[in-house]
């Protein structure tokens, strides 16, 4: 019932059709329309003359194998289409508008006879037409065909159609495109690639693709290096004039810093680069060519010219291509054998390829007359280079086969639906299909099935079947073969973080980078430690590089602004780590807090050893003199003020805060008004021992006692006040240090510690007023010049004590205070009492009442 298909030329268009005797038909015939650039011409053929030289795009060929490969599945499947035969025809449209109008009207008529609109045969009825792969062709074809509402499938890209009658009669069997430029730019952000070029065809589906291009990349930090439009390829008379144009923007590609380029572009295209990376190196010497990592869309497949066989293919190596997710088909390897077989006398087009990917001639050829060696027809197809023949599916023909078992599948279900009119099959079924052909897109929305290859195949709500890409790298080899090794997949139904899979360590690249993975950045990444700056008028993905400020990283590459550390951290030495800050304070058990310690026990020990040598010569003149019990609870405000820089060493609490600073004050301020009583009693002894003199009844310990209470009472409401209004509490300073978190006292109310510091000053300056005023009186034991120099001592501590205790940080402002409280100290008790003590140790001789006696006589 299924005869051998014939192939003949008429007129520059390629028929490929299948005849049939209707007396030996019980069902009716369905032509399958296939329309496709299978043959070129550089020149136009007048009709009456056959194609002379053709050029011939080999691998279209495979694309129509797939046609007949499906054809004859379904035609030998009992369960696909019983007792009907599936026929088709092939058309060419030369990549032209006007050959596609053309084909368009011829299916509309007879096949012998072209008369649009008219069809003598009920043998042959049209009810799909398959396209591609050129999408402004697909969109001239919806011109005609959608009046007729002829469904339409087409492979290749889906065209930009704003006529919704045009869009209702369109199937594509090319997956959602915006699906592939997610796929692309989450290829880019995989590898970093920041500084791309692109091409374009200059098509509709192009412009499109480079205004959404335009926005998703920049705003996801690619920016564009070049954008560079290839104008459309006729295969005319124009080509070589077109030439210089190509070599141009070969030019822009070589010289450019980029080593990424996008190429959204159709098959034809890949004729047109092997020519260019072939005769750029011969026309200009300063075109060296520069290996680029190419990045081909899925609109694009490896097709290459008779003439370009044995032409270098390295261009490719290493590239990337997005590719119609496709499986291998069972049987399709065996039925590509089964070519191998003489070419039948009748089919044209097989023998045109067979002449022209073997370069040889049948005896009867008049295609290839000059060529001077004979197809033997034992010629293999296996044995043909990769360049000129791929035995194995590619994504379009994929595409066409799925295209031609979803057309099956659809006519199975009218046939099924309209199970009463089966029995009218002996009546002209032909007739009822052909009646019924505009129903075929109710089921062609809905169809889904299972291919040989097992994969469901189905089209969306927007007629565009549900699948994804495959990422495609491309490998060559010295011989001209390549391999093309499946290395990712872009998943329609995944998350966008999960959209691409990916398998880099069996991606090979260009040669130039040595198997490691190419940068494409406008210049080079900012290490760790620096960030981003931005070059005025430039794009913003070029920048130079800037250390990161005191306190900030870059724990990363690229970083548009340094990180400032957290508090409890700090940077490293190359400012791409915090590290955690370790807590310090004066401690006990460092030099500092030893050697402090040390001397405040050192100093307590000795104004304990001089309050007992005074308590045990407690009668001698010496210590009587200058009320003898001012002396002692000085020296026990001494002996407490040594004690109280302990407070100050070791962490720091909530006790030692409170009482520290408190305590220090309150009892220097006692030392301080005692040395304040004690030189007001010398002045006014001296004054009342003048004749008429007021001043005798305030000699004596009243006023001592008056002065030291008085005096010490303001110190303890100030502290009092600084205790209940805002009182010391335990801090950690995190930025006085850069590696450390100081332990303090946070000291509460400033304005509170410097009242106590202030007050303690008052009574210093007046001590040393006084004193200074009394040091000549006429006394043996006249205590007033040994205080004027310790208030000097004392006064000097405290000036010099206020700068160093601002400029300081850290645990060095409480060792700062800690030095302050122990000189203060240390200088009035070594002013005031080491001559007293030497005189009662070393000269007690000196240490009589005859002494003081003669002296003031």
């Amino acid at each position: 019932m299924f005869r051998d298909a014939k192939c003949t030329i008429n007129n520059p268009i390629v028929k490929y059709k299948s005849y049939h005797s209707g007396d030996l038909i019980i069902g009716g015939i369905i032509s399958l329309i296939y329309m496709m650039s299978n043959l070129i011409t550089f020149k136009r053929i007048p009709s009456e003359e056959l194609i002379d030289d053709p050029f011939l795009f080999l691998q279209n060929y495979l694309h129509i194998l797939s046609l007949v490969f499906a054809v004859k599945e379904i035609n030998e499947n009992p369960q696909i289409l019983p007792n009907i035969t599936l026929g088709f025809g092939i058309y060419n449209n030369y990549l032209t508008a006007t050959w596609t109008y053309l084909a368009s009207m011829e299916l509309l008529s007879s096949h012998d006879k072209f008369v649009p609109n008219y069809k003598s045969s009920i043998h042959q009825n049209l009810v799909c037409v398959i396209a591609g792969p050129n999408s402004h062709l697909s969109q001239v074809m919806a011109d005609i065909l959608s009046i007729y509402k002829i469904p339409q499938v087409t492979y290749g890209s889906a065209p930009v159609m704003d006529n919704r009658i045009h869009t209702a009669f369109f199937y594509q069997m090319f997956p959602n495109e915006h699906l592939q430029i997610m796929g692309i730019l989450q290829l880019l952000l995989h590898f970093k690639w920041s500084w791309i070029g692109i091409l374009f065809h200059k098509n509709e589906i192009a412009e499109r693709f480079i205004r959404e291009v335009l926005v998703l990349f920049s705003q996801n930090g690619i920016c564009f290096d070049y954008i560079e439009e290839f104008p459309i390829v006729t295969f005319s008379n124009d080509l070589g004039e077109k030439m210089d144009s190509f070599l141009q923007i070969y030019k822009v590609i070589t010289t450019s810093i980029s080593s990424v380029v996008i190429v959204y572009c159709e098959n034809q295209i890949m004729v047109l680069f092997r020519i260019i990376s072939s005769v750029s190196e011969y026309l200009d010497t300063t075109l060296k060519r520069k290996d680029k990592v190419w990045i081909f869309s899925a609109q694009m497949e490896y097709t290459s010219l008779p003439f370009q066989r044995d032409s270098s293919m390295d261009f490719i190596h290493g590239a990337l291509s997005f590719s119609v997710s496709s499986k291998e088909l069972l049987g399709f390897k065996t039925f590509l054998q089964m070519r191998n077989s003489v070419p039948e006398e009748e089919d044209s087009f097989s023998r045109v390829f067979w002449e022209q990917a073997f370069g040889c001639s049948f005896s009867n050829s008049t295609l290839n007359t000059k060529s001077e060696e004979r197809c033997t027809r034992e010629e293999k197809l296996e044995n043909l280079p990769d360049s000129v023949f791929q035995l194995g599916m590619t994504g379009q023909s994929y595409s066409i086969y799925n295209a031609v078992y979803g057309v099956a599948h659809a006519l199975q279900a009218i046939h099924t639906s309209h199970s009463k009119h089966r029995a009218m099959a002996a009546r002209g079924k032909q007739k009822l299909l052909f009646h019924q052909v505009w129903q075929l897109h109710h089921y062609l929305r809905k169809v889904s099935f299972n291919n040989s290859a097992g994969e469901n195949i189905l089209f969306d709500k927007n007629g565009k079947v549900a699948t994804g890409f495959d990422i495609i790298n491309w490998v060559t080899f010295p011989n001209q073969s390549f391999l093309r090794i499946k290395v990712g997949k872009v998943n329609p139904s995944a998350q966008l973080e999960s959209l691409l899979s990916l398998s880099v360590d069996n991606i090979v690249w260009p040669k130039l980078f040595n198997q490691t993975q190419p940068l494409s950045l406008c210049n080079a990444h900012c290490s760790l430690g620096y960030s981003k700056v931005k070059i005025e008028g430039k794009p913003f993905c070029c920048y130079k590089c800037l250390c990161c400020p005191e306190g900030k990283i870059a724990n990363q590459t690229d970083l548009d602004d340094c990180i400032p550390c957290p508090e409890e951290s700090y940077p490293n030495k190359n400012q791409d780590l915090c590290i955690q800050k370790h807590p310090t304070f004066l401690s006990y058990k460092e030099p500092l807090g030893i050697t402090l310690t040390s001397v405040t026990f050192f100093f307590s020990f000795i104004s304990a050893v001089v309050l007992g040598v005074f308590i045990k010569n407690q009668d001698t003149p010496i210590v009587k003199a200058n009320n003898r019990n001012l002396t002692y609870i000085l020296l026990i405000a001494l002996f407490l003020s040594f004690l109280c820089t302990l407070l100050f060493i070791g962490q720091p609490d909530q006790v030692k805060c409170l009482m520290r600073q408190t305590s220090f004050g309150i009892i220097f301020s006692i030392a301080l008004s005692c040395i304040l009583g004690k030189t007001t009693i010398v002045v006014l002894a001296f004054m009342v021992t003048k004749p008429g003199s007021k001043m005798r009844k305030w000699v004596g310990k009243r006023l001592a006692n008056i002065i030291v209470l008085s005096c010490s009472l303001v110190q303890i409401t100030i502290c009092s006040v600084w205790l209940a209004i805002s009182p010391p509490f335990p801090d950690s300073d995190m930025h006085s240090m850069v590696d450390e978190i100081v332990l303090e006292c946070n000291e509460g109310s400033v304005i509170m510690f410097y009242m106590v510091l202030g007050f303690m000053g008052f009574l210093a300056a007046i001590s040393f007023t006084v004193a200074f005023l009394a040091r000549k009186l006429p006394d043996s034991f006249n205590e007033a010049k040994f205080i004027t120099f310790s208030m000097l001592v004392f006064c000097s501590v405290l000036i010099s004590f206020v700068p160093t205790y601002l400029s300081s940080k850290g645990k060095y402002m409480v060792a700062v205070e800690v030095f302050s409280i122990l000189m203060s100290a240390a200088g009035l008790l070594c002013c005031i009492f080491s001559p007293k003590c030497y005189i009662i140790i070393l000269r007690p001789d000196l240490n009589r009442k005859e002494q003081l006696t003669k002296k003031y006589m």
